[in-house]
C-alpha cells in the first residue's frame, strides 16, 4: 500500500521520496518518477513523512531508529503513522515528535492496495489542527475519505483496531462457509456467485473469495498480517478487560494457517485449513 500512495503522491504533482527495505521496490519507484537519496539528506526538506509499515516497532525504528527520520526533519514537518499499532503507542510517537517540533498525525489506512494505487484510500486520522493542517496535502493526494476522529493521537488506531477486528473475523468465516459449504456439494464458484447476493455477504467474502475459486493465492494481504493486526485487538481487549471470543477464534485459524507454512500467502488462504481437516480439495490444488 506504501506503493500506491508514493505514486498516488506523484501523480499529484508532489516530489515524493521513496525508502523500502526492497531494492527492487525502490528501483520500481524511482524508475517511474520517485525522487531518490538518502534520508539524512532529503528529509530536512521534506514538508510530510508517510510510515507505511507493518507493526509499531517498524514504525518506531523508521521514526527514531539508528536512521530516524525525526530528528531530521524540520520544525512545523508532519509524520503520518498508517500501520496497525495499539493507541498507546500512537500516543507515545505522538509524544516523542512533538518533542522534535514535528507534527504527528495517527492516520491508519484501509482499502487494499488496488485502492492505494487509484489514491482512494479510506484514513482513520487522529491528531492536532496543525497536524490535519499540515497532513492535507498528502491525504488530498492517497485518500478519498479522511475520517476525523480527534485531536489526540490514538483515535485513529482505536478505530483500525475496531475495523481489523472486522476484517480478520470476516475472512475467517467466509473461509468457514466456503468450506461448509463444499461438504454439502456447493462449489466455491457457486458459493461465491450465490452468497455475494445475499444477506450474508461482506466486502471480504466478495474480494477474497475469488482468490479461493480461482486457486490464486499470490498475497494481497498476506495470512501473516492477521497474527500482528488481531493480536493487537486481543490485546487492546485484554486492557479494557472486554472479552473478544470470536476474534480469538479467528486468530487460531490465522495461527494455524501460518503454522502450516502458508504465513506469505494470501490471506485466503486460511481456506486451506479448514479444506485439509475437512479433507477437502479446493481448486488449483491436487
Amino acid at each position: 500500500m506504501g506503493m500506491g500512495m508514493a505514486t498516488s503522491l506523484l501523480r499529484a504533482g508532489h516530489t515524493t521520496y521513496g525508502f523500502d527495505v526492497s531494492d527492487d521496490a525502490v528501483s520500481r519507484f524511482t524508475d517511474s518518477g520517485g525522487a531518490s537519496g538518502a534520508v539524512e539528506a532529503v528529509a530536512p526538506e521534506c514538508d510530510a513523512v508517510a510510515v507505511v509499515v507493518l507493526n509499531a516497532a517498524q514504525t518506531e525504528s523508521v521514526l527514531f531508529g539508528e536512521h530516524g527520520v525525526v530528528p531530521h526533519l524540520k520544525v512545523g514537518a508532519v509524520v503520518l503513522a498508517s500501520a496497525t499499532v495499539p493507541p498507546a503507542f500512537a500516543r507515545d510517537m505522538a509524544a516523542r515528535c512533538e518533542a522534535h517540533g514535528v507534527h504527528y498525525l495517527d492516520a491508519p489506512i484501509s482499502g487494499g492496495a488496488k485502492k492505494s494505487a487509484e489514491g482512494a484510500l479510506s484514513v482513520m486520522a487522529a491528531g492536532t489542527p496543525d497536524a490535519f493542517a499540515a497532513a492535507k496535502p498528502v491525504l488530498d493526494a492517497v485518500a478519498t475519505t479522511v475520517f476525523e476522529l480527534g485531536d489526540t493521537a490514538g483515535a485513529g488506531s482505536a478505530m483500525k483496531a475496531v475495523n481489523q477486528l472486522l476484517a480478520g473475523v470476516h475472512i475467517a468465516t467466509m473461509a468457514e462457509a466456503l468450506t461448509f459449504g463444499m461438504t454439502q456439494g456447493v462449489t466455491p464458484d457457486k458459493f461465491l456467485e450465490v452468497i455475494s447476493q445475499c444477506a450474508g455477504t461482506s466486502w471480504m467474502l466478495e474480494n477474497r473469495a475469488p482468490h479461493i475459486v480461482d486457486g490464486d493465492y499470490t498475497p494481497h494481504s498476506a495470512v501473516d498480517i492477521w497474527p500482528k493486526d488481531l493480536g493487537i485487538v486481543l490485546d487492546i481487549a485484554r486492557d479494557a478487560k472486554f472479552a473478544a471470543p470470536i476474534t480469538a477464534a479467528a486468530l487460531q485459524q490465522f495461527l494455524a494457517a501460518s503454522g502450516r507454512g502458508l504465513g506469505r500467502e494470501d490471506d485466503a488462504a486460511v481456506a486451506k485449513v479448514y479444506a485439509e481437516n475437512a479433507g477437502l480439495t479446493l481448486p488449483g490444488e491436487s
